[in-house]
């Protein structure tokens, strides 16, 4: 049987292991694709702007 302290340190453990699951569903569903749609509207607006400078 556990006393309070190892109850209280898997109780910890769970909560840090499901907080980390979650962070990282969370970064690989909507972070990381927001940053790289991100970046590719920013090169294809830049480059259009070269290409009508160029013109």
């Amino acid at each position: 049987m556990m006393d309070f302290s190892q109850f209280s340190g898997y109780l910890l453990f769970l909560t840090v292991l499901t907080m980390g699951f979650w962070l990282m569903i969370f970064l690989i569903t909507f972070v990381i694709p927001y940053w790289i749609i991100g970046y590719l509207r920013e090169e294809w607006k830049y480059r259009n702007e070269e290409k009508t400078e160029i013109k």
